[in-house]
C-alpha cells in the first residue's frame, strides 16, 4: 500500500507540474507550423503579379486555406477527445510538406487552391492536439501555457514575410521549396513530443482524473458565454483578415512601396502581434480572462479608427499598438472556453481554432470582393469600426472555480 501511495504521489506530481521543456517544444513546433501557413499570404503579391490575379481571387485562396483548416479542426478535436492520437501531428506536418511542394510549382489558380488546402489540412490536424498537449503540460497555469504555445505560432507568422522577402522574392516561386527545411525540423520535434504525450496519457489513465476544474455556471450561462466568445472571434478575426491578407497591398497602394518594403512593414505588425500573445495568457491568469478579452477586443477601437488616415510612420506605430492589444485576447479566449467545457478540451479547442480560421476565410473572401469594387483604403476604413463590437464582452460571466 505504501509503495502504491508513493507511486500515485509521483504521478500526481508529474501531471500537476508545469513542464516547460514540453511547452517550449510545442511552441517551437507551432512556430514552424504557422511559418508554413504564413508563406501563403506572404507570396500573394508574387502570385498576383505572376498570374494576374484579382483581389477577389486572392480572397478565394485565403478562403480555401482557412475554410479547410476551420472545417476539420472541431472534428479532429472531437475525435481525439475520445481516442487520443499522440502521433496525429506527424501526419499533419506531412500534409503541410506536400502543400509546400505543390505551391512551389503551382502556376494557375486551381493548383494554388489545392496547394493551400493541403497546408490547411495539416494545420487542422496540428492545432487541437497541440492545445491539449499545452494544457497537459501547464500544471494548472493554463493562461501561461497557452501564451507560450500561441507566441510560437505568432513568431512563425511574423518571420515568414522576412524569409519570403529574402529567399523567394529575389529568385522565383520554386524557392518556396526551401521551407521544407522547416517542416522537416517540425517532424523531428513533434515526434519527440508525441512520445512524452503517449507516456503522459498512460499516467492519466492510471488515475482517471487527478483533478477537474469545474465552475458554478448553469448550462444556459455556459451556452451564452460560448456564443459571446464566438461573436468576439467573429469581430476579431474578420478585422484581422483585413490586416493579415491585405496589409501589404494597403501600404503598397497608399505609400507606393515595393513588395519587399511592404513585407518588412508587415513584419513590424506581426512581431507586435506575437508580443501581445505573450502578455495575454499570464495577464488572464492574474486579473481574470473576461477582463483581458474585453480590453483586447474593444480596446483596439480608437487606434483602428485612426489607422486608415495615418502617414507611414504613424501607420507602423498604430499597427504595433493594435497588434499588441488585439492579439492578447486569443490565449484568454481559448483558456476561458476550455474552462467552460473542461471535459471537452480537444473539441472546444478545435471549435475555436476552426471558427477563427473560418472567420478569417469569410473575411478575406468578402473583403477581396469589396476591394475589387472599391479600394483597399475603403476596406480599411470600413473594417476600422469592427472592434467596437467587442463591447459585448461585458456580458461574459465571471467563473468561480472549484476542484473536484
Amino acid at each position: 500500500m505504501a509503495i502504491e501511495s508513493s507511486t500515485l504521489d509521483i504521478k500526481n506530481e508529474l501531471l500537476q507540474k508545469t513542464v516547460f521543456s514540453i511547452l517550449f517544444s510545442i511552441s517551437f513546433a507551432h512556430l514552424l507550423n504557422d511559418l508554413i501557413q504564413a508563406i501563403i499570404p506572404s507570396v500573394y503579391p508574387i502570385l498576383k503579379q505572376n498570374y494576374g490575379l484579382t483581389f477577389t481571387q486572392i480572397g478565394l485562396i485565403t478562403f480555401a486555406f482557412q475554410l479547410t483548416a476551420s472545417v476539420f479542426q472541431p472534428f479532429v478535436g472531437y475525435y481525439t477527445d475520445k481516442y487520443p492520437k499522440p502521433f496525429s501531428q506527424v501526419y499533419g506536418m506531412i500534409f503541410s510538406s506536400l502543400g509546400i511542394i505543390s505551391l512551389s510549382y503551382a502556376n494557375n489558380l486551381p493548383w494554388i487552391i489545392v496547394s493551400v488546402m493541403l497546408i490547411g489540412l495539416g494545420s487542422a490536424i496540428f492545432h487541437p492536439e497541440s492545445a491539449r498537449i499545452s494544457n497537459m503540460a501547464s500544471g494548472g497555469r493554463r493562461g501561461l501555457a497557452q501564451s507560450i504555445f500561441q507566441v510560437g505560432g505568432n513568431l512563425g507568422t511574423a518571420i515568414a514575410p522576412l524569409l519570403v522577402a529574402a529567399i523567394v522574392v529575389p529568385n522565383s516561386q520554386k524557392y518556396i521549396l526551401w521551407f521544407l527545411i522547416g517542416s522537416t525540423m517540425g517532424l523531428m520535434i513533434i515526434s519527440k513530443i508525441a512520445f512524452w504525450y503517449s507516456d503522459n496519457l498512460k499516467l492519466k489513465l492510471d488515475k482517471k482524473r487527478l483533478f477537474i476544474e469545474q465552475h458554478d455556471l448553469s448550462d444556459k450561462k455556459v451556452k451564452m458565454a460560448i456564443g459571446i466568445l464566438l461573436f468576439v472571434i467573429f469581430t476579431k478575426f474578420f478585422y484581422s483578415a483585413s490586416l493579415s491578407t491585405y496589409y501589404q497591398f494597403f501600404v503598397i497602394e497608399k505609400f507606393h512601396l515595393s513588395i519587399q518594403q511592404a513585407q518588412y512593414h508587415m513584419f513590424i505588425y506581426l512581431i507586435a502581434y506575437a508580443l501581445g500573445t505573450i502578455l495575454g495568457g499570464p495577464l488572464g491568469d492574474k486579473f481574470g480572462r473576461k477582463y483581458i478579452i474585453w480590453f483586447s477586443v474593444f480596446g483596439a477601437t480608437p487606434f483602428a479608427l485612426l489607422l486608415p488616415y495615418a502617414n507611414l510612420f504613424w501607420t507602423d506605430m498604430l499597427m504595433i499598438i493594435i497588434g499588441i492589444i488585439i492579439s492578447s485576447a486569443f490565449p484568454a479566449i481559448i483558456v476561458y472556453a476550455q474552462e467552460l467545457l473542461p471535459k471537452k478540451l480537444g473539441m472546444v479547442s478545435g471549435l475555436f481554432y476552426g471558427f477563427a480560421f473560418g472567420m478569417g476565410a469569410l473575411g478575406s473572401a468578402l473583403l477581396g470582393i469589396l476591394a475589387d469594387h472599391t479600394s483597399i483604403t475603403f476596406v480599411y476604413q470600413l473594417c476600422s469600426y469592427l472592434p467596437i463590437l467587442g463591447i459585448v464582452c461585458y456580458f461574459l460571466p465571471n467563473m468561480k472555480k472549484k476542484k473536484i
